[in-house]
């Protein structure tokens, strides 16, 4: 069994959701949450927010790896850099402990999910729920996303380690170096 800590990292909710995931696709509710730092405090207090609250989900649950949402360019500039700066904490926690960490676009976490890259979060959440038979959808859609990017990765083999290189570019870089050689 392989616990999986997903992270939708935003600085003002980071969703944090918790499976284990097991032979032939089977996946179990662990835990769901939302790490919230208020809108109007300083960055690095809010950094220090999240940072707390991912280091005691971390402590507490002691995942195995770590899915982060890969962030993306917007075209709100301001969005991705709180997101991507919540994604470094994550990223670090995870260094720091000596986890694995996979890296999945929104459009692949919504394809291994529902099946469709372009699923909106209402379909996301319904599968979530319907996946890991809770009682009712997790709410926030941050709570929703940060266990369907724990779902994706466990459903896509886990194959990004904590380099941040999948199997196949590892590959392509050792075939690559022999080549040179």
């Amino acid at each position: 069994m392989t616990r999986i800590l997903g992270v939708d990292p935003g600085l003002t909710r980071c969703g944090v959701g918790v499976i284990d995931a097991g032979a032939s696709r089977k996946v179990s509710f662990v835990d769901v949450s939302v790490i919230r730092s208020a809108a109007d405090a300083p960055l690095e207090l809010r950094l220090l927010t999240i940072r707390d609250g991912l280091n005691a989900v971390l402590d507490t649950l002691k995942p195995d790896v770590i899915a982060i949402e890969r962030v993306f360019a917007q075209h709100n500039v301001r969005s991705v850099m709180g997101t991507a700066q919540v994604a470094g904490i994550a990223l670090l926690l995870a260094a720091e402990r000596g986890l694995a960490v996979a890296l999945h676009t929104p459009s692949e976490v919504k394809a291994a999910v529902t099946g469709y890259g372009r699923a909106d979060k209402k379909q996301v959440t319904n599968m979530v729920t319907e996946i890991l038979k809770l009682d009712e959808p997790p709410k926030p859609a941050d709570a929703a996303d940060a266990l369907a990017l724990a779902i994706c990765h466990a459903w896509r083999g886990g194959e990004v380690a904590v380099s941040g290189e999948t199997d196949a570019q590892r590959a392509w870089r050792a075939a690559l170096k022999s080549t040179r050689s």
